[in-house]
Parts: C-alpha cells; sequence; structure tokens
C-alpha cells in the first residue's frame, strides 16, 4: 500500500528512544498503528544507449508485441503488450530478452499510471529470471530496478530484486552495491511502516498493512543475503547495517519486527561478523529483547548461544558483567538501562547455568557476585532489577538434578548473601522505610493486585524459594563439612521474616547448638536479643518457632541461674525485661503459657525490684486482655455475654483465655513461694484475690483465681497448705456440674420434650375453649423455664467452664506438707505454745521439750484470710457471673469446715452468716441463668449448706445469732430446700440446743405439713429419731406436742397401707422397686417431685419403703419411751387406734410390727424397768420339789415353776418384745383346828399334815379369768413337758430382745492409705480415743452374755475388749480394730481384722491420714457405707497426742457419710457436715444405727425382708401355738371372733369373755393386749389380724387398748 501524497518523511534517526518501550506495550494488549509514509524512492540510473537484437523463439506474434512495446505506441497498446510478452518470456525460450527489458524500462516510470508500472515490473521480473545475463548487464537490471520508484511499487521492485539476485545467492555485478542498498531500504520501509501503523492505530477500521509484509519480506530477503553472499559486505557497511537494526529494535513496536531483527543479528553472527565496534550495543539489545519479550526470547537467547559460543564469547560475557559494573551508566540511561541490566541479569543466568560445556564460556561466581553487587548498591535500584538478581542467584542453585554446581560450593557465599538481603530489604521494609516487624505484613503482600505490590510479591516469592534451597543444602550437609553454613545461618538471620517455620529452627537450634547465646559466646547477648527479636517478638512467626526460640532462651536462663555470678541482677533484669516486654499484647496461649512459665520459674528467685517487674508485667496482660475482651463491661450488661459470646465446648476443651494464662502463672508462682518467701505469697496471694473480684476480668481467670483460693487450708499449727481435693460431689450434681447429674437431666429433658409434643399433638385436636384455658393456666413468664426443648437447646449454648472433679484445678500439683512461711492467724506460735499445755517451771520460763516443733523459720507471715472473706461475701452481695457464683457455692462449704483457716477471720464469719440469713429468709440471692436448667431453689440448697458450715463457729455467735441461724433452716423446710434444712437442723439438734429447743415445736409443725412430700419422709422420720435421743430439747414438752410427733408417724404408715391396697391385695412383700410407694405427690406432679431429690442420687423413700415404715415405728417406740411415766399410758389408746387399719371390706387389721410394737408398750407404759429373767436361786435345794408347766397365752409363752410345798413360785413371761420374771409368794391363812384333814391326797405327806400342796396349773387358773372361756382364742394352750418344748425354749432364749447391728470402726494414721498399714494400727490419737469412749461402754468379751456379733467370748483372738452400746430396743457391737491383737507375722495382711469389717455393713472411719479418704480402700461385698470423720484441721499423730484439754474441747470434725454406688442416700451427713468432739460420738452412733438398719433392709431388697428379734420371737411363739393349739375342720385359719364366719352367739359369748377378763383378772400382765388377735393373714410379709366391724360391737382396737383396764 502506497503512503499518501504529501507525508513528510522520516528518517529513524529521527524517531524517540522511546519506541522500543512501545513494543512492549504493544506485546501486551496493544493494537499496531497504520500510518502511511510520504517517502519517494529515489531516482534509479537507467542504461544508456541504444540497443538492437535480432529475435528468435518465442510465440509466432512475438515481433508484432515487441513492435507495440516501443516507447512510441500508445500506452494502453504497450501495457497490453507488456502482460503477453510476460507471459511469452515465461513460457518460451527467447533470446531477445534484453532488448525487451530495454524497450519496457520506461513502464516502471513513477509518473505512469499504476496499470502500466505493475505490467512494466512484472515483465522486468520475468526478463531477469530468464536472462543469462553479463555482469554489466546485470549491474545495469540492478540500476533499473533499484531506481527511485513509486512508493507504492515497492513490493514490485523489492520482488524484481529477489529475483535478479536470485535471493541472495548470485550478486554478480553488483556486489558491492546491494547491502548499502538493502540497508537503505531498511530504515526507508520501517520509516514508512511505522508512518503507516500509526495511521491505522487513529482510523476506527483496522485492515492489514501492505507496509508490514514488505517489511517482512525486505528483513528476510537481507537475512538471504547475509546467508549466501556476507563476504561482499564491508565491515562499514555491515556496522550501519546493524545500527539501523538496532535503531529498529530500539523503536519497533511489534514482536515481528523484534524477531526479524534478532533473526537478522543472528544471521551475521552465524554467517558473517559482529564488528567490535556494535558488539555491545547488539549485546544489549539481545539481552534486553531476551529478558522482557517473552514470544521473541528463544530467537533471542539463539542469537545470543551463538554469539557466546563464537570467538566473541568471553568477550560479550565481559561485556555483560560490564552492564552490571557500570553503575554511571544506569544513572545516566533512565528506563533503558535498567532494561539492559535486566537483559544482562536474565542472560547470565542462562549462561551461568551452562558451566562452560557445550562451547558456551563459564562465568566465574567471583566476577559475577562482585558484579552483582555493584547493581544493588545502586540508589534507588528498580524492584524488578533486584527480582531479577535474586532469580539469578536462584538459579545458582537450582540446577536440574538439585546439585549446586561445584564453582559456586568452592566459593565464599557471604558476598552473594549480602547481595540477597540488599535486593530483600524492600520485602523486609514498610512503605515509609521502617523495617517490617513480621510476617503476616509480608504474607499481605501475595495478595495485592496492582503491577508495583504483585513485583513485589514476587520479589518475596523468589526470596522463599531461594531460602527452601538453602535450607535442604543443610540439610543435605547437616553431617557433613559445610564451610557455608554459618554463612548461611546468617543469611537465615538477616531475612529471618521470610524464614519458613523449618528454617527457622535451623537457626534456632544452631544457636543452641553453637552456644552463641549462653554467656560463653562474647557476644551472647546480642545473640540473645536477636533470636528474641527474629523469631519470638514476631508474632507472625508459627507458634511451635515462638515457642522454640523461647526454650532455647530460657535454657540460657536456667545456665545463668546456676552460675557463680547469677546474682547480677542487672543482666537478669535486661534478660527478663526482653522476654516479659511485650506480654501485654500477647494472645497466642500456646506462647503465653511459656513465657508465663519462665516468669514463674524467674519470680522463685527474683529480688524485690526484680519481682516487681514481673508481677507488673503479669499484670498488665491481665489489664490488657481485659480492655480487648468483649467481656469488660459492667456485670448487669455482662451476664448476657458469658453464655452466648463464648463458644460452647465440653469441659477441655477447652479454649482459655490470656487472662486465664496469667492468672494460672500467678498461681504458679504463689504456691512455689508458700515454702520460700511469705511476702512473695502474700503479694501473689492479693493479686488473685483481686483478680478473683474483679467483674472485668474474664471469667475463666476468676474461676482458675477462685480454684487456688478454694482449697486453701490450714493444718493443727494454723500453718497454710492446699488440698488437691474438695468434698464437693453432691452439691456440684445439684447444679448439674457432674457428668452423670448432667446426663440426667439432658436425658430428663429429652423424655420432657417427648411427653410434651405428645400433649402438644392431643391439644391440638381439643376444643378451642380448652386450648384457652390451658394458656391462661400457663403464664408466658414460665414457658421457657418448663419448656423442655428450651432447656435442652440453652442447655447446650451455655458454656459451663468447671465441672467436678477436676483434677487439673491447680497449675501443678500442691505440695503434701504444710508451707514453713505462711499461717492463717498472727502470731500462730506463741498462741499454739500456750494451747499445748507448755508447762512453767518455778522460774517462770516454759518447758517444751515435750512438744513437736513447728518446722520452718521462726518468723512467719499471716495471710490475709479475711481479705479473702471480704471478697467472698462481697461477690454474694453484689452479685457476680454465674459461673463464679456457683463455683463459690459448691466449694466454700468445704473450705469452712476448716476452722484453723478462719481463725483471724471470726469477724467476717460473723458477716458472712448475718448475710446468708438474711439473703436466704428474703430471696434477695442471685438467680441462676434460665439457660442452666436450674431453679432459685437449687441455689438456695447450696447456700443452705454453706450456712451449714457456719453453724461449726457457732461458739462465737451470741444466743440470738444462733436463734436466726435456726429460723433460717426453718425458713426452708416445706420448700424444694427440705431436706437439706431437716439434715441442717440435726446438726442444730447437736450444737445449738438452746437455739433448737426454742423453735422445736413449730419445726414439729411445719414437718407435719409437709409430710405428703415423698422425698422428705425419711429424712423426717430420722431427725425425730434424732430428737429422741436429745431429751434435753424437750423436757418441756406437752401432751399435744408429742401426738405432733406421733401423727407424722401413723401419716406415713397410713399412706403405706393405703399404697399397699392400691397395689393389690396379694403382695407378700414391700416391693424392691423405685416408685413403690411414698409418692403422694407423683402423680400430681412428676416434674417437681424429680426434682426435689439430690441430683446425686435417686429418691429414697421410693427405693426401699422398707426403711421407712420400719424408722416410722422405731420413732413410735422412742418417742413413747420418751414420754414421762405417768403420761405413757394417756397415749395408748391414741397411739392404738392409729396402729390398726382398715381394709376396702371394712375389716381392721393389724400387722406383725404394730403387734410387737404393742407389746413393748404395755411391757413399759407403767414402769420403767428393764427386762427380769429367772432367778437361778429358785431351785430344789432351797424350795424343795418344784413343778413346771408352760402354755401359750395370747402372744405370750407363760413358764410356772411351781413349789408343790410351800407358798413360793417363780412365773416366766416371754413376749416378743422381752422376758419379765416374778417370784409369787401365796400367803395362805392357817386354816381353823376344827378344818378336817384330808389325808386320802396321793401328794401329802402325813408327816407334814399342815402344808400345803399346789401345782403350776393351779396359779394360773388363779390368775385368769373364771369360767366360762368360751373364745378358743383366749384360752391358754398347754403345752406338753418333754425334750423337744425344752429345745424350743431353749432357742427362744437365744433370740436376743433387742435389734443387734455391728458396726466397724477403723482409724487411720497419719499419711496411710493402704488398706494393711491401716488395719495394723493398734492406737490412734488422743481425739480418737476420746471419741470411742463416747461411741459406747468399753466391755469384756469373753464370757459375754450379749450378741458379740461375731467377736470371740472365750478365747480372745478378737482382742479382750470391745466398745459397745444399748438402749431398750437397739444394741451396737463396734468392731474396734485398734483393739483387735495384730501378728505382722503370722497375719501380715490382718486378715483376721478383716473379715470382721469386711462384713460390716457399716464402718466409721476416723481418717487422720491428712488425705482424701476412698471408698474402695476397703475392698468389700458388704461394706455399703463409710462414716468418715476427718479433722476439720490437718495434725500429725504426734501433734495430736499433747492436745491441751480446750483445744479438745474446741475441736470439731467433719462428717461425711460415704455409700457404695448404687447405694441410696440415707444420712443427713450424706453432704459433708461439720461437728464438735463432744456431740461427734453420739451423732456417729445415731449416723452408724440408721445406716445399719437400712442396710439390713437393702441387704434383702431382692425377694426378701429383714426381720426384727421382737418380730422373729412373735413368730416363734406363733410357730408354738400352730403346733399345739386347737385344730380346725379346714385348712384355712379360722376367723377370728367377729368375722362373717361367726355366729351372733359366738359374737356375744367373746365379748363376754373379754369383758369377764377384764373385770376378774387380777394379773392382766399375763395376757398380751393380741389375745384376741392370734389369727394372721399375710400382708406387707406381716401377720395381721382381722376383725369385722359389722358384727361385733367389741372393736379391735378396743380389744388392744391394755390401758382402759390397766
Amino acid at each position: 500500500m502506497s503512503p499518501a501524497a504529501g507525508d513528510a518523511a522520516q528518517s529513524p534517526e529521527s524517531k524517540s528512544t522511546s519506541g522500543f518501550a512501545s513494543v512492549f506495550k504493544s506485546l501486551t494488549g496493544n493494537k499496531s498503528s497504520r500510518s502511511t509514509n510520504p517517502q519517494s524512492p529515489a531516482a534509479i540510473p537507467h542504461p544508456n544507449g541504444p540497443h538492437t537484437l535480432s529475435m528468435y523463439g518465442g510465440p509466432p506474434n512475438y515481433e508484432y508485441l515487441f513492435e507495440q512495446l516501443k516507447p512510441e505506441k500508445p500506452l494502453a497498446e504497450r501495457v497490453s503488450a507488456a502482460e503477453s510478452l510476460r507471459l511469452a518470456v515465461q513460457d518460451y525460450p527467447l533470446s531477445g530478452v534484453t532488448s525487451i527489458f530495454k524497450q519496457a524500462k520506461d513502464l516502471i516510470d513513477r509518473a505512469n499510471p499504476r496499470e502500466a508500472r505493475t505490467a512494466g515490473f512484472e515483465l522486468l521480473t520475468a526478463c531477469v529470471q530468464q536472462s543469462n545475463s553479463t555482469d554489466p548487464e546485470r549491474l545495469a537490471y540492478f540500476r533499473v530496478l533499484t531506481a527511485p520508484a513509486n512508493p507504492e511499487d515497492f513490493h514490485l521492485q523489492l520482488a524484481s530484486l529477489v529475483e535478479l539476485a536470485k535471493h541472495g545467492k548470485d550478486l554478480s555485478g553488483f556486489h558491492y552495491d546491494t547491502v548499502p542498498l538493502l540497508t537503505s531500504w531498511l530504515r526507508e520501509n520501517f520509516a514508512i511502516t511505522s508512518a503507516a501503523r500509526r495511521q491505522n492505530k487513529a482510523s476506527k477500521i483496522k485492515a492489514p498493512l501492505g507496509e508490514e509484509t514488505n517489511l517482512s519480506r525486505l528483513f528476510a530477503f537481507i537475512v538471504d543475503v547475509i546467508k549466501f553472499s556476507f563476504n561482499v559486505s564491508s565491515e562499514e557497511t555491515t556496522s550501519d547495517l546493524i545500527d539501523v537494526i538496532l535503531d529498529i529494535c530500539v523503536n519497533t513496536p511489534q514482536a515481528t519486527d523484534l524477531s526479524a531483527c534478532v533473526n537478522l543479528i543472528d544471521a551475521v553472527v552465524t554467517y558473517g561478523d559482529i564488528p567490535s565496534s556494535k558488539l555491545l550495543g547488539c549485546v544489549k539489545v539481545l539481552c534486553s529483547i531476551h529478558c522482557l519479550i517473552d514470544k521473541v526470547q528463544p530467537d533471542a537467547w539463539r542469537s545470543i548461544s551463538n554469539l557466546c559460543k563464537s570467538h566473541n564469547g568471553q568477550t560479550t560475557v565481559r561485556i555483560l558483567l560490564d552492564i552490571l559494573r557500570d553503575p554511571s551508566v544506569v544513572a545516566t540511561s533512565g528506563k533503558q538501562a535498567i532494561r539492559e541490566i535486566r537483559g544482562a541479569l536474565s542472560v547470565l543466568e542462562k549462561l551461568f547455568s551452562k558451566d562452560g560445556q557445550d562451547g558456551y564460556p563459564l562465568i566465574p561466581f567471583t566476577l559475577l557476585v562482585a558484579a552483582l553487587t555493584e547493581v544493588v548498591a545502586i540508589e534507588r535500584v528498580r524492584i524488578k532489577v533486584e527480582n531479577d538478581v535474586l532469580r539469578l542467584i536462584l538459579s545458582l542453585f537450582d540446577n536440574e538434578d538439585q546439585n549446586v554446581k561445584q564453582n559456586v560450593m568452592e566459593e565464599d557465599w557471604s558476598a552473594m548473601f549480602g547481595v540477597v538481603v540488599t535486593c530483600s530489604q524492600r520485602v523486609l521494609e514498610s512503605a515509609d522505610g521502617h523495617p517490617i516487624a513480621n510476617r503476616s505484613e509480608i504474607s499481605s503482600l501475595l495478595t495485592k493486585e496492582n503491577s508495583s505490590d504483585q513485583t513485589l510479591a514476587n520479589l518475596s516469592q523468589t526470596l522463599n524459594t531461594l531460602i527452601l534451597r538453602i535450607e535442604s543444602l543443610l540439610s543435605t550437609f547437616a553431617n557433613r563439612d559445610f564451610f557455608q553454613r554459618e554463612d548461611c545461618i546468617r543469611f537465615f538471620v538477616a531475612v529471618h521474616p521470610h524464614l519458613p517455620e523449618s528454617c527457622a529452627k535451623w537457626v534456632i537450634d544452631h544457636y543452641v547448638e553453637y552456644r552463641y547465646c549462653y554467656p560463653s559466646d562474647l557476644e551472647w547477648k546480642d545473640n540473645t536479643k536477636m533470636i528474641l527479636s527474629a523469631f519470638f517478638a514476631d508474632r507472625s512467626q508459627p507458634t511451635r518457632i515462638r515457642l522454640h526460640a523461647l526454650q532455647a532462651i530460657t535454657d540460657v536462663w536456667g545456665v545463668i541461674e546456676m552460675m557463680d555470678g547469677h546474682d547480677d541482677m542487672g543482666t537478669i533484669q535486661i534478660f527478663v525485661s526482653s522476654v516479659l516486654d511485650d506480654i501485654r499484647d500477647e494472645k497466642d496461649i500456646s506462647v503465653l503459657q511459656e513465657v508465663v512459665g519462665f516468669a514463674t520459674a524467674v519470680a522463685e528467685i527474683a529480688d524485690g525490684t526484680l519481682f516487681v517487674t514481673i508481677v507488673d508485667a503479669l499484670r498488665g496482660s491481665i489489664a490488657s486482655d481485659r480492655l480487648q475482651s468483649p467481656l469488660g463491661v459492667p456485670p448487669a450488661s455482662r451476664q448476657g455475654l458469658i453464655n452466648v459470646g463464648k463458644p460452647s465446648s465440653a469441659l477441655n476443651s477447652l479454649v482459655q483465655t490470656p487472662s486465664n494464662v496469667v492468672t494460672k502463672g500467678l498461681v504458679q508462682i504463689f504456691m512455689r513461694a508458700m515454702d520460700k518467701s511469705g511476702s512473695k505469697a502474700v503479694t501473689m496471694f492479693e493479686e488473685i484475690l483481686r483478680i478473683a473480684k474483679s467483674h472485668e476480668c474474664e471469667i475463666d481467670a476468676r474461676i482458675s483465681a477462685l480454684r487456688l483460693l478454694l482449697r486453701l487450708r490450714a493444718d493443727w499449727a494454723n500453718r497454710i497448705f492446699l488440698t488437691p481435693f474438695i468434698e464437693c460431689e453432691g452439691l456440684a450434681a445439684s447444679l448439674y456440674r457432674t457428668p452423670a447429674s448432667l446426663a440426667r437431666k439432658q436425658a430428663s429433658d429429652e423424655a420432657a420434650q417427648q411427653h410434651r409434643s405428645s400433649r402438644v399433638e392431643d391439644l391440638g385436636t381439643s376444643r378451642v375453649s380448652r386450648s384457652i384455658s390451658f394458656g391462661q393456666g400457663q403464664p408466658q413468664s414460665r414457658q421457657p423455664v418448663r419448656s423442655g426443648s428450651a432447656l435442652n437447646r440453652t442447655l447446650q449454648r451455655n458454656h459451663q467452664m468447671w465441672m467436678w472433679p477436676d483434677p487439673s484445678a491447680l497449675p501443678e500439683a500442691a505440695a503434701d506438707k504444710a508451707s514453713p512461711m505462711l499461717t492463717s492467724v498472727v502470731g500462730v506460735e506463741a498462741r499454739y505454745q500456750d494451747q499445748d499445755g507448755c508447762v512453767e517451771d518455778v522460774d517462770g520460763h516454759e518447758d517444751k521439750s515435750h512438744l513437736p516443733s513447728v518446722a520452718g523459720p521462726s518468723r512467719k507471715t499471716a495471710l490475709p484470710i479475711g481479705l479473702y472473706l471480704d471478697t467472698v461475701i462481697g461477690l454474694f452481695q453484689d452479685g457476680c457471673d454465674w459461673e463464679v457464683y456457683s463455683y463459690i457455692l459448691v466449694h466454700l462449704p468445704s473450705q469452712l469446715t476448716n476452722q484453723a483457716l478462719f481463725t483471724d477471720a471470726l469477724a467476717q464469719i460473723k458477716l458472712l452468716r448475718d448475710l446468708l440469713c438474711n439473703q436466704i429468709k428474703n430471696s434477695t440471692f442471685q438467680d441462676p441463668p434460665m439457660s442452666s436448667g436450674l431453679r432459685k431453689a437449687d441455689v438456695a440448697i447450696c447456700l443452705y449448706q454453706v450456712l451449714t458450715m457456719v453453724v461449726g463457729y457457732h461458739q462465737h455467735f451470741n444466743k440470738t445469732d444462733q436463734d436466726e441461724i435456726v429460723r433460717t433452716f426453718l425458713h426452708g423446710v416445706g420448700e424444694r430446700t427440705s431436706k437439706c434444712c431437716i439434715h441442717a437442723l440435726s446438726i442444730c439438734s447437736h450444737e445449738l440446743p438452746g437455739s433448737t429447743s426454742k423453735a422445736l415445736i413449730t419445726i414439729l409443725q411445719k414437718m407435719s405439713q409437709i409430710i405428703t412430700q415423698s422425698h422428705v419422709a425419711i429424712h423426717i422420720l430420722e431427725f425425730l429419731a434424732c430428737l429422741a435421743r436429745l431429751p434435753n430439747l424437750y423436757v418441756n414438752f406437752r401432751e399435744d406436742e408429742y401426738r405432733i410427733v406421733f401423727a407424722i408417724c401413723f401419716r406415713y404408715l397410713q399412706y403405706v397401707r393405703d399404697q399397699q391396697v392400691k397395689e393389690g391385695p396379694d403382695r407378700n412383700s414391700f416391693p424392691s422397686g423405685r416408685g413403690s410407694m411414698l409418692s403422694i405427690e407423683s402423680s400430681r406432679a412428676p416434674a417437681e417431685n424429680n426434682l426435689a431429690e439430690s441430683n446425686l442420687r435417686p429418691n429414697t423413700s421410693d427405693d426401699l419403703p422398707q426403711y421407712v415404715y420400719a424408722l416410722a415405728y422405731h420413732v413410735i417406740i422412742f418417742w413413747f419411751l420418751s414420754l414421762k411415766l405417768a403420761d405413757r399410758a394417756g397415749q395408748v389408746s391414741w397411739i392404738t387406734k392409729n396402729l390398726v387399719s382398715t381394709d376396702p371390706t371394712g375389716k381392721e387389721k393389724i400387722d406383725e410390727q404394730a403387734q410387737v410394737t404393742l407389746d413393748f408398750m404395755q411391757r413399759v407404759a407403767y414402769a420403767d424397768v428393764d427386762e427380769s429373767g429367772p432367778d437361778p436361786a429358785f431351785n430344789e435345794d432351797t424350795f424343795g420339789e418344784i413343778k413346771k408347766k408352760r402354755w401359750i397365752v395370747g402372744n405370750s409363752l407363760i413358764t410356772v415353776q411351781q413349789a408343790t410345798r410351800g407358798d413360793w413360785a417363780q412365773i416366766t413371761k416371754r413376749q416378743p418384745s422381752g422376758t419379765s420374771s416374778y417370784i409369787i409368794q401365796e400367803r395362805f391363812t392357817r386354816p381353823p383346828t376344827h378344818q378336817e384333814q384330808v389325808l386320802t391326797d396321793a401328794m401329802k405327806d402325813g408327816r407334814h399334815s399342815d402344808d400345803n400342796v399346789k401345782l403350776p396349773s393351779h396359779l394360773l387358773l388363779q390368775l385368769t379369768a373364771s369360767t366360762p372361756q368360751f373364745g378358743e382364742s383366749l384360752r391358754p394352750i398347754p403345752l406338753p413337758e418333754d425334750d423337744f418344748m425344752e429345745r424350743v425354749i431353749k432357742q427362744f432364749n437365744r433370740s436376743f430382745t433387742v435389734d443387734g447391728h455391728k458396726v466397724g470402726v477403723i482409724y487411720i494414721g497419719e499419711n496411710q492409705t493402704r488398706e494393711v498399714e491401716i488395719l495394723s494400727n493398734i492406737q490412734g490419737s488422743s481425739d480418737y480415743t476420746e471419741f470411742l469412749s463416747g461411741l459406747g461402754t468399753l466391755t469384756k468379751l469373753k464370757g459375754a452374755k450379749f450378741n458379740t456379733q461375731g467377736l470371740d467370748r472365750q478365747f480372745d483372738s478378737d482382742g479382750e475388749y470391745t466398745f459397745c452400746w444399748r438402749d431398750r430396743v437397739t444394741e451396737i457391737v463396734f468392731h474396734v480394730t485398734t483393739q483387735m491383737p495384730t501378728n505382722l507375722v503370722q497375719d501380715p495382711q490382718c486378715i483376721n481384722k478383716k473379715r470382721h469389717i469386711g462384713n460390716d455393713f457399716v464402718n466409721v472411719i476416723f481418717n487422720n491420714s491428712g488425705k482424701p479418704f476412698q471408698f474402695d480402700t476397703f475392698p468389700s461385698e458388704f461394706n455399703y457405707v463409710n462414716i468418715v470423720i476427718t479433722p476439720e484441721s490437718r495434725e500429725s499423730f504426734i501433734a495430736s497426742r499433747f492436745r491441751s484439754k480446750t483445744h479438745a474441747t474446741n475441736a470439731f470434725y467433719k462428717v461425711q457419710v460415704m455409700s457404695k454406688p448404687g447405694f441410696p442416700e440415707i444420712s443427713p451427713a450424706a453432704e459433708t457436715k461439720i461437728m464438735s468432739l463432744s456431740t461427734l460420738p453420739g451423732f456417729i452412733r445415731l449416723l452408724a444405727l440408721n445406716a445399719s438398719v437400712f442396710s439390713q433392709v437393702w441387704a434383702n431388697r431382692e425377694g426378701g425382708e429383714h426381720v426384727s428379734s421382737w418380730r422373729n420371737r412373735l413368730r416363734e411363739i406363733n410357730r408354738i401355738r400352730d403346733r399345739y393349739g386347737p385344730k380346725h375342720p379346714t385348712p384355712t385359719p379360722t376367723s377370728p371372733p367377729g368375722t362373717s364366719n361367726s355366729t351372733p352367739s359366738d359374737t356375744r359369748n367373746v365379748r363376754d369373755s373379754l369383758n369377764s377378763l377384764r373385770r376378774a383378772s387380777v394379773a392382766n400382765f399375763l395376757s398380751n393386749a393380741t389375745e384376741s388377735t392370734s389369727q394372721r393373714s399375710s400382708i406387707l410379709s406381716t401377720a395381721e389380724t382381722e376383725v369385722g366391724l359389722s358384727l361385733s360391737e367389741e372393736t379391735l382396737i378396743n380389744s388392744l387398748d391394755f390401758s382402759r383396764w390397766a
């Protein structure tokens, strides 16, 4: 395409040097421009002179055509002739081609039309193709064809020249004119093409450019010329050509032009020689293209490769290095020079990889690194250059086979690494020039999208790749000589923000291995700071690296600490400060834990200044965490954040806050300071207190603080120690803080949800009116509480920060010994020396030689326990987070049992008592959150337990305070807190008898109002049983007040009977399953009943109702005995009436237990005497012949021994409840003298005619009712006098008249935990001995007549003495292990002792070990209950031997009843209680008795029953009656009088007989009140007597009421 006319010509030299840059733009998406070149070709000289030639060959009209071609012919004809001749020349071998050329040469004149010029060029081209011309002719052709022509005809002109030169292979005739001509054409055509491109770019229509085609063909022709005829080019012409080529490279925007130029240069290099003056320019251009133009890079590298392999190879290398070594060029040449440097770097990168092989020159490593050093030293060098430098250095190590070249391995790398560090400086600095301190800023570069940031990211990526390669080298040469290792480590240190985790570890390990951070190194301080700043202070480093760095430094600290000069506190201060300076902003928990651990270790040896520094740093961390936490808000608004903002988890896991980590560190410092520094410990104690009471601190940190505070204890000498275990399982379970209780709660919620879902379905079908009514009955405010699904969901969301048990509550195991530095009181030594009985001698000095010494320094520090208790009171009073509040609720009671801890905090104890009483009575204590699934009553239970522990301090309270405590417990009776309050009142009965006595009537009245609550049945009855043994409390009771007690028992008995009737008349035993009785509320409110008991164990009342039944009768008996003798008879009628029940048919019934109860009441109603037995002195030696006879009279076994001569007889009455024996003398009057003697009596001795002869039956008949005896059941049943009956009586005599129990008593000495060492104890402490003395009476075993419960009574094999206790109803024999023989030689396992205590249901453990007792210490199938007694303050065995009397009197003990897994809760001490030594034995005895009774019932729960001794004796009597009584015709028992089987006459006879008996008998004691009730039926596994009320005017009740005729 021809350029437009009038366009000015442009030479390549006139173009801007910026044209080379435009090539990169065009290659990145900019389209080429099109513009016309106005340049016209210069005039080319034509051949001169005429030329005539004869022509032959060709077509027939050849001559004609030739004539038509002549100039004088019209132009159209000439053009036509030219077309025809062109074809002829191409098709025929003509001889006159030269003539044709001459005739047609003017056709190509630029003035001719385009058609003529085209026809002319085509004809001339055809002529030069066919002509075998001479050199002059060829020269003439050359001149004609290359003469200036129309620019539009350049492609024709170039084509004709190509044909003339035979594509560069034949330049004969114009050798030396070709290259200059082509050079000129190249310059001109590039200018024309550039103009056309610009014009095309400006136009909207884009079309292919003919100029670009011409330029491409011209490049190709020049390459051919150089390829085949370079020898015709001189150095000057070659230089000119290269100048044009380089100019085009700099200014062209097209990759095709660059590729053509590169190929042209390559042709010169390959087939010729680049002039030395042009070599630099060529190298620069080729390098630039190689670096910057990806499309042309292969061509550029080929040219460079050929150049380097040529004789100019070394020169090329020198040029490349010079480009890098000449910074002045860069400073003056701007962007082009930068491109050249980058190009040189890219070429050197490839050349170095060739390693001098395959003809490539070797690049010297030293020279290369020196050149690189020069490059990077240039101020404000482009970042791309730095990236290229890094990439080149990376290539030195990144070989294909991963082996570093030998010429690299043999060199020093320090300079090279210096270059790398310099290049990476931009990555290591922020935009404002400050060093980047963390990896996160570097990582953010990779996310940048703009070009500059992307380049920086590439630089960072290259650096990282290089680092990894160096790391692989270090690994490869880890065990070999590698003298560059030190350079590598220094390099890693310099670029530490870029190091991956493995490389950072290499550095740290290297510093550790070569001990660079140890004082033995001169620069150890600087090295230490470097490690800390590079790998620890940089929080973007991986956690493991930071920990590794810290470990390395802390190891150095360990060495410094062991050095003799470690007392250089200045050095230590700097060392510690470098680690702790930035701790306030540390949020990495793992790192923070190690830092705090380091601070803890340093704090142990720190002086005052350094210790303050450490504390300030740790305190600052907590303050910083509080400011950054969303929980740093007032408590009122924080409540919602606690449970929602925190992540939910199961117990552990548990993500902890930085504050918690620091708090644990403070706790650890306190624990370690306890044995070393009292001042440090007090400081830490105050810091921990500050955390615990701060509402701004994180919750887990506050709980960690409380974990320590609530584990503080004091021993007998008021020395502080930490207990690892807190007895609070029951309270924790009540708040769902044990795994088992939480699982039960969740299961209950799921069941409730299913039940509620079914109810919703049912409600959906009901009427609208019912739905409205239901909605009114369920207030909206309570729906969230009652919704099972809501509870379940909120429980899952609620994050419980603590659970029980908590084995890792403290950061390290607590020391087993007490602190020698800390005490709970001021002046502890002097105080305890006085209390321990120091004796003053005559000179006034104390004799302390017999006292145990208090270990440790003489000066002690008192821990401000009062301040701690003030904190607790403040949290209770002001409210706090539920997690904190619940933790205190559960754990504080156990701590309060340790009275030695609060010796100096009595004022706070009084405040605590006052606060608890007020909050409980006014219900102002804190509500649990709805998400917990708890109610306010659950919180009240815990508060009551705290108040129960406060009762132990009652000696410090005035009477008013004591009264208020009792009233507070009374306040909780009747609510869901009834059980715990009843237990507390049991304690008050012993510890606060005066206050309890004042409120006793109210207590009983309240209990009588809640007897419908099944879950408190046992606890009320046990309280009444306890109360019965404390007569001082009810000494002023009136008759109606006693009746309150009886009424409670009757109500329970009546309900048992009602339940039995509901469950069926054929039951012959109590059920053993849960829910069988005493569930009055179960049908009404099952949900309430389920929550009424502790979450720890199920409802005992429902588990085993037999115990409730037996306990109710037990209470009746004891309270009947508590009546004054004169008042007992007045209660008989009322009691009897309530012991008899009526079945649905109207029949009155009485069971065995009621019968034996009335039997006992009959024996004691009019006499406060014990049993009596036959007098062994009543024998034949004294009284002569004695006749004996036995009868069954009612429920009594009567034996009459009658002296046949004389006045004396002995009557023995064996009843179920006891035996009575009487010696009776019948005073006969002497008969008148006139009375005739009957001498026919065979038994009359004539020698003694004045004696009266009597038989046993005589006495019986005289003492019973006169005839007639109509009812068989009223008549005495005579028994035979034979050997069988004698054996029966002997067997009956062996049935004891009291219920026997056996209880083990075990003493555990100091630090004892194993069974054998415990059982081998032969003595205990003085308080243990005193406890035994109050527990029972020391009784000799040999020859004992009572039931010794398995202890030997013949050979003292189980000891000579034991302790026993007995009242009118029960007897306890204690198996005291310390009184049993111990022979470790013959019995090393103490089997003899184990066979006793191992078979005891109940054991009393006096635990003086200082350790918590484990239930499985004595493995046994039969040990159901262990009653554990523990001194409130731990003491050594020796210390306990020297108790003063005052100390013993004021001693208190913790009591806890531990039960076998699965065993129900049966005791008021299921939760730990505190008791004084004075009341301890009686309380323990009562606990043991109740536990033993329950265990006997429990052991027989599977299909059997436990039969008391009274009932057993009753059954024996009934069996004798059945054997010897009247036989009935039917197999079924005869109905008793008054039943439907009796006739009216029989009924009248029975009534008359009963009346006659009551009127006429003078010895009603012979007839049991149950004589008319001998016939039995089976009910509840007990014998019952029935009387039909409809047929008898005399009811069973009246027949049993012996008080009516007594």
